[in-house]
């Protein structure tokens, strides 16, 4: 018989191996920033650090504001531009947008660089154009060159093909072209007698660019011609005067052409909102100019150089007024920065017959040279000469530089590139 011994206390239990940490307490999570902060003295570096940049925001715009009204360096103010350039706009465009940005600081000491635009110049390899860009760069613009070499030369901008902030592109502006710009230099176009024949860049081109200006928002400026005033009735030209004009003349494709692209212009203005400046040129010389291009400065001076005769169509009594090219960009850059839509005659009112500028030309470059007649050209204008009236007063600009000291820098160049004195390339103004 078997029996079972039974021991109270002794019953089977299970056991939890499992780890049970200690609850925490509730308040220790409230004081633990406390003790962190109260470690190491971190509290009274917190306070200094507070009392300090309170003093120093407090005392700044005092002690700026004295130190620049004491201070012998000067400050630059860049101006905003104005918000609207249509009197009907409510709202900036994308030009006037990145404009504010770039010029809303107020005052800016000297020795901060003013923020760049990105620019495109066509016609940029060209005469005038070559010498724009170099003031462009020169300024810290990034420009953007787009020509197809028709008048222009390579060798006029090859000085900036290592520059990053300069891009040479050849192309046509009768084909569409797609970039991203801040403004638009519009000065493509053969402007030249021997070039007077049917040309599109004026028409097409203009179009082109004016799409352009559209699409990006850019501000466009127009480089048209004091040959809009055709041979004038009026004397001299002011920029009310509508002209007279031959509309089928030899002269009449490259004269009617400008007609129409400020017509086309001054349309996108109204109708597009598109930021558009017209300038009005008048004849202008100095270095880079084509040696043959019919150009009566450029023709006295190759002709003189080379020992041939000056020639002088008709009774060489014309008139006409010569502007340096370096007068001309100053009043093209203060154009396009102004609030002013134009048109603006860029001209020097200096008045010269055709045989008193051959006559500066002997006195300049050969004394013995002499003058051959020749029979007058159709539709020669009989006087222009520009009233900057308007330019004196709205832009600030007027010619600084006289016919006679002009002159000889343009013979140098001229007699470098003709002879090969030296390696050939314009001479910067």
């Amino acid at each position: 018989m078997s029996s079972e011994l039974t021991f109270r206390g002794h019953e089977t239990q299970q056991v939890n191996d499992e780890y049970s940490p200690k609850p925490n307490k509730p308040w220790l999570s409230e004081i633990r920033p406390i003790r962190y902060m109260l470690r190491e003295q971190r509290l009274v570096f917190v306070l200094i650090g507070i009392v300090i940049a309170t003093l120093f925001f407090t005392l700044a715009p005092s002690s700026s504001s004295t130190s620049s009204s004491s201070s012998s360096f000067p400050t630059v103010r860049y101006e905003p531009h104005p918000i609207s350039y249509f009197e009907h706009e409510s709202k900036p465009t994308p030009y006037q947008q990145r404009s504010a940005v770039v010029h809303s600081f107020g005052k800016v000491p000297l020795g901060l660089k003013r923020k760049g635009l990105r620019i495109v110049v066509t016609g940029g390899a060209g005469f005038v154009g070559s010498h724009l860009v170099d003031r462009l760069i020169e300024r810290g613009d990034s420009v953007i060159v787009v020509d197809n070499f028709f008048t222009g030369r390579k060798e006029n901008v090859m000085h900036h093909f290592r520059n990053p902030r300069f891009e040479l592109i050849r192309h046509d502006v009768v084909e569409p072209l797609l970039l991203e710009v801040d403004q638009i230099y519009h000065l493509a176009c053969p402007a030249s007698p021997v070039h007077y024949k049917f040309n599109p860049t004026n028409v097409v081109g203009t179009l082109n660019m004016l799409g352009l200006a559209k699409r990006i928002g850019a501000r466009f400026l127009l480089t048209s011609t004091s040959e809009v005033y055709g041979d004038p009735l009026q004397h001299p030209q002011k920029e009310t005067y509508w002209g007279n004009v031959n509309p089928i003349g030899v002269r009449s494709c490259y004269d009617e052409g400008k007609r129409t692209a400020e017509t086309l212009t001054m349309d996108y203005h109204r109708g597009a909102e598109v930021e558009v400046r017209i300038a009005r040129i008048f004849n202008t010389y100095g270095p880079r100019m084509c040696l043959d291009d019919g150009r009566v400065v450029s023709n006295f001076v190759a002709q003189a150089l080379r020992k041939e005769p000056l020639t002088v169509y008709g009774d060489g009594k014309q008139t006409r007024s010569f502007q340096y090219v370096s007068d001309l960009v100053e009043g093209l850059m203060r154009l396009m920065e102004g609030e002013h839509v134009g048109p603006f005659n860029l001209g020097n009112p200096g008045e010269f017959t055709m045989l008193e500028l051959a006559k500066v030309v002997q006195e300049t470059i050969d004394p013995e040279a002499k003058i051959e007649y020749r029979p007058n050209t159709e539709d020669d204008p009989h006087k222009r000469k520009p009233d900057i009236t308007k330019a004196k007063e709205q832009l600030g600009w007027e010619p600084k530089v006289d016919l006679h000291t002009g002159l000889p820098l343009m013979v140098s160049d001229f007699r470098q590139r003709i002879f090969g004195d030296h390696k050939e390339g314009g001479t910067v103004a």
